[in-house]
């Protein structure tokens, strides 16, 4: 059974209640005020530069990517003979 809404209807809120209501009106409406700031601050910075990359950027980047691995492949070998010397060392031992 529905109570229906009518003049005579009353609602007992507390002040604490009210207190809350009003706390949280205040922190949305100054969220909204910051939120709007930050907006604003944003379209008076400058764009960012252009995404695409040059052939030469991306040639040094190759020539990079390239060196870097002819270097892990020495460093590699030069393991793989330290792992043979070592080898060699513990047949000896035996």
């Amino acid at each position: 059974m529905a109570k229906e809404l009518s003049e005579e209807t009353s609602f007992n809120i507390s002040l604490k209640t009210l207190a809350g209501i009003g706390f949280l009106m205040a922190a949305a409406i100054s969220g909204w005020f910051v939120l709007q700031a930050d907006i604003a601050e944003a379209k008076k910075l400058p764009l960012p530069l252009d995404p695409e990359i040059t052939r030469m950027e991306y040639d040094m980047k190759d020539q990079l990517i390239r060196q870097t691995i002819m270097s892990t492949q020495d460093d590699v070998k030069e393991i793989k003979t330290q792992m043979l010397r070592m080898e060699d060392k513990i047949d000896q031992l035996k």
